[in-house]
């Protein structure tokens, strides 16, 4: 962490002074609450902290948001309660921390997506909130908590509530839909702050306001002017937002990465958005003209805040990393995101025969034509009436099931939980106890439908990905954003009706409504996706000796979470099967987490079952 951008928050009061003689030595930066005590220590840049004051107020956006210190000092005139400071900023647009001191109170929020996060510890008896886990761990000196590290090797990535436990001891991580409220005496407590929509609006009316939320969101990113680059992989994702930056006061550096598979049809998609994008300059990046995935997994391995399946794209993004600097870019937009809110997955079905029963029998014939698959499995899938407390312990149960092949789409909470097939029964034992005690506190679901909490499960994955992507690609110089994960996208795209983001025939038809004569109409008339599977097979050939002279040494291993033999024998397999990459993406990101850092904390005292060793 030596040299980036961190922040810490403390509290308005007496209580803080141990945590302003720890953190002080290693700030570059110190902002006041009102009563002159340290509220902000920290490392940043100046184009990515505004802060206003008002004689009740001390308010601080920090991250990427182009509201001006005067624009936000009008904002919040009238605030004299840190419950105020949300309604306040509403017009704001970008992906920001939102931080408040009023009145001897803290209030301190990431994002809804979690690309923004907040963490907090207890240093000398008073609660320090950061955005930042790594940065509160080093104060602390805490170790890792291996019992939260063998849930990150599941293969679903991201169980709410599973997901927001940090894997530091004695650090904290706040949901995103929830803010940190800290009084003057050091005591906390988290506080619902967002919630997902209710999901209904028409396609017509929820179309506009996307288009509105997402053109801000890309407003945020080329305000200033200078330079910005974006991925313009052929995607309908990344294709509006070259489109959205195109119109705006940066000049557009736009790239692309051909695929290995001459049947993808990305790169055709590319070029005609090219061709209709003279404005921009376009680079074009070949197959071989790259790190692939896995490229330099041996290390070294920089300091890394918390695992990140990312860490396979090491090699690529700083590759993109350097290409985009060379170009002039100071900022990369990325289309993450857009998959996840502007479709939805087939248990919208489930939703809609619930509530609106008469029109359900139409999209279930309709999905079950477009999709070739039989009625009557679907309709059994359909009857199944499951909270998503029961579903999580039952997922629990099934972890060691033998996959099945599914005869109809899953209507369920979410994905079956497995572990890797290399993790010991110690390791599967230890996940289950945790995941069974999560059930056990009865968890509600992040919304009401169960596509809907797909939708924001999904999107906090892809907002996880995103932040320790940006952290990989910040320290080369690089900064990256997902305006489709902004707060207001996500608000304005999980509004729209269930079915109507499903669609009769079109792909994403809410984002084709949206970006409706922005875009050419011939580029939204793209239904497919490209495929990247033969990337993934192309890499793990080239770079296998690498992976396993990386697991030859495992520290999973030395924990006792992995088998080293089973591992190797999945690698060695000439043709392994498609679910590994994921197992192995999440096995790579702990291995790699460990190895990054400065201090021996992977050595556990305790079995992540509890048992002494």
């Amino acid at each position: 962490m030596p040299g980036e951008e961190w922040f810490a928050v403390l509290p308005d009061g007496p209580s803080a002074q141990a945590a302003v003689c720890a953190l002080r030595p290693r700030a570059e930066r110190i902002v006041a609450h009102a009563s002159g005590r340290p509220w902000l220590l920290g490392r940043w840049a100046d184009d990515q902290v505004t802060i206003a004051r008002t004689y009740r107020a001390r308010v601080a956006v920090i991250g990427r948001c182009a509201v001006t210190a005067p624009e936000l000092t009008a904002l919040i005139a009238r605030v004299d309660d840190v419950a105020q400071v949300e309604r306040a900023a509403g017009p704001l647009a970008g992906s920001f921390h939102l931080i408040a001191s009023v009145g001897g109170q803290v209030r301190v929020r990431g994002s809804a997506s979690g690309v923004r996060r907040v963490f907090h510890a207890l240093l000398g008896g008073a609660t320090v909130a950061s955005g930042r886990s790594d940065v509160l761990a080093a104060a602390i000196d805490a170790p890792v908590d291996e019992e939260v590290l063998v849930t990150r090797l599941l293969a679903a990535g991201s169980v709410h509530p599973v997901e927001e436990r940090s894997p530091w001891r004695g650090v904290t991580a706040v949901a995103p839909d929830h803010c940190l409220v800290v009084e003057s005496d050091g005591r906390s407590a988290p506080r619902r702050w967002w919630t997902a929509p209710e999901p209904a609006l028409p396609l017509t009316e929820g179309a506009q306001a996307l288009r509105q939320a997402l053109s801000a969101a890309v407003d945020s990113c080329t305000a200033g002017g200078g330079t910005v680059s974006a991925d313009l992989s052929g995607g309908l994702d990344s294709t509006s937002l070259c489109f959205l930056a195109a119109h705006g006061p940066a000049r557009l550096v736009t790239t692309h990465r051909q695929g290995a598979d001459p049947v993808n049809g990305d790169t055709e998609w590319a070029e005609r958005a090219r061709t209709a994008l003279p404005e921009a300059e376009h680079r074009s990046v070949g197959q071989d003209e790259a790190p692939l995935w896995f490229a330099g997994a041996r290390g070294p391995h920089p300091a890394l805040e918390e695992p990140g399946a990312w860490v396979r794209d090491t090699a690529r993004l700083a590759d993109l990393a350097r290409r985009m600097r060379e170009a002039g870019s100071r900022l990369h937009l990325a289309g993450h995101g857009g998959d996840e809110l502007f479709s939805v997955t087939p248990r919208y079905l489930h939703d809609l025969v619930r509530d609106h029963p008469a029109r359900a029998p139409a999209h279930i014939r309709r999905h079950c034509l477009r999709f070739r698959q039989p009625l009557w499995p679907l309709l059994r899938t359909l009857a199944e009436r499951t909270t998503y407390a029961d579903w999580l312990h039952q997922a629990v149960e099934e972890m060691d099931a033998r996959p099945a092949t599914p005869t109809a789409p899953s209507m369920s909470w979410g994905p079956p939980l497995r572990m890797p097939p290399w993790a010991t029964p110690e390791a599967v034992r230890g996940a289950r106890i945790l995941l069974h005690e999560a059930a056990a506190a009865e968890p509600e679901p992040l919304a009401p439908h169960r596509a809907q909490h797909t939708a924001v499960q999904y999107a906090r994955t892809a907002g996880a990905a995103v932040r320790r992507i940006d952290q990989a690609t910040t320290r080369s110089g690089l900064p990256q954003a997902a305006p489709c994960l902004d707060d207001p996208v996500m608000n304005a795209a999980l509004s729209v009706r269930l079915p109507d983001r499903a669609g009769r025939s079109a792909y994403k038809p809410l984002l084709t409504a949206a970006m409706h004569d922005v875009v050419p109409a011939p580029l939204l008339a793209r239904t497919t996706k490209g495929d990247y599977s033969a990337d993934f097979y192309i890499a793990l050939a080239r770079h296998r000796a690498e992976l396993l002279e990386l697991f030859d040494g495992s520290l999973l291993a030395d924990m006792g979470l992995i088998d080293i033999s089973v591992l190797r024998a999945a690698l060695l397999v000439p043709h392994p099967t498609p679910h590994i990459v994921t197992h192995l993406s999440q096995t790579l990101a702990c291995e790699t987490w460990l190895r990054s850092l400065p201090r021996p904390h992977h050595r556990p005292t305790s079995t992540p079952t509890g048992r002494a060793r």
